[in-house]
């Protein structure tokens, strides 16, 4: 079934055109939407939810977007600062005073928001339950000495970014991360997506695909690049099997376990794209919006291999910014032409055995549109 379903203004044919092509090719089920100036200009979906391709990707089908969620909580700091609660040159420990052990008094908020805290691992855990006990993890993480003089270098915090955060925004505002988001951010926008799952919607989830001619045991690596980007070497192997468990789904992984689709990965980051609103809803100033494409570090990143340009909460590219998840969903925002590109997926491709350009392919034919 490669019939696209949705909506796609005329200007943004490139869009649907792409998405029935990479159905046609390597998807089994996905969705792709463009928002320009807070409002959406296209929503499309089609494929099936399952490996089998019995049950077809609805338009409140959700999946597992992996480390596009980072982009969710980076958004839930800048909202914070926004607001005059959270300064994000403060140190950690202003506002996480056990943070200060081990040397690390003077990390500051923006270091954790832009990998460069020297926090880019957990050596200490073996296995994926342990990321369950959130009190466990920032305990740990709270008493480590950082790897590198903060602020001085960057590595991809692929787990760590979610608990750090997560802990500030907890401290700060006495609530989880999951909890802040859907209260100020999904529910005034009307955003269909989650940190972490309730069993409630457990009927619409597509559970992620391996790899082809891989299996469910298949872990997430940390290959260069903004998109296909998965947890990468953490101290403990994520694999798909555990992304698909009921107990991930209903874990709070603030980097990692966030569920959604196309349409609602947009709508929430157009509001950074549009000057801080989308759809009539405003959630933070225009200037509060600037840390989001603001260079905080540019140079090798020394878990990713690669040179990166890393903001308050994003990774920037050229004029763009955004991040995208392990086995490739992707968000891309372009504060210059207001627009917001989302694409979500349930096949994985593996990066280092097979090229994954399907979420550029989206990226690029929304800018056709835009011409």
């Amino acid at each position: 079934m490669t019939d696209v379903m949705g909506f796609c203004d005329p200007r943004f044919d490139d869009v649907r055109a792409a998405l029935t092509a990479l159905l046609r090719k390597d998807d089994v089920g996905a969705s792709a939407a463009v928002y320009l100036d807070g409002e959406p200009v296209v929503d499309l979906w089609g494929g099936y939810a399952d490996a089998d391709r019995s049950v077809g990707w609805q338009r409140d089908t959700l999946t597992g977007v992996n480390s596009t969620t980072k982009n969710m909580t980076a958004l839930c700091a800048l909202i914070l600062a926004d607001r005059g609660e959270l300064d994000l040159s403060a140190p950690v420990a202003a506002y996480w005073p056990e943070f200060a052990a081990a040397g690390k008094e003077g990390v500051l908020v923006r270091h954790v928001l832009s990998h460069t805290a020297g926090l880019p691992d957990l050596p200490g855990l073996r296995t994926v339950e342990e990321l369950y006990d959130w009190q466990s993890v920032t305990a740990e993480l709270a008493s480590r000495a950082p790897a590198w003089e903060p602020g001085t270098a960057a590595g991809y915090h692929a787990l760590t970014f979610g608990f750090l955060v997560g802990e500030i925004v907890r401290r700060v505002t006495g609530r989880s991360l999951g909890a802040f988001f859907a209260e100020e951010v999904a529910e005034p926008l009307g955003a269909d997506f989650h940190l972490g799952l309730g069993a409630r919607h457990d009927h619409r989830l597509a559970p992620l695909i391996p790899p082809p001619s891989l299996t469910d045991e298949y872990a997430a690596s940390a290959p260069p690049g903004p998109e296909g980007t998965g947890p990468g070497p953490t101290g403990v192997a994520v694999r798909v099997k555990d992304a698909n468990s009921t107990a991930w789904r209903r874990a709070l992984l603030p980097a990692v376990n966030g569920f959604g689709n196309a349409r609602s990965v947009a709508l929430v980051q157009s509001v950074l794209a549009n000057g801080g609103s989308a759809g009539g809803v405003r959630l933070l100033s225009a200037r509060g919006c600037e840390p989001a494409w603001r260079e905080e570090f540019h140079g090798e990143d020394r878990v990713l291999g690669t040179p990166m340009t890393w903001t308050v909460g994003f990774g920037r590219f050229g004029t763009t910014f955004g991040w995208g998840g392990w086995g490739g969903s992707l968000v891309v925002s372009d504060p210059a032409s207001r627009m917001t590109v989302a694409y979500v997926m349930n096949q994985m491709i593996d990066r280092q055995r097979q090229q994954d350009d399907r979420g550029m392919e989206i990226v690029m034919a929304a800018y056709g549109g835009l011409r």
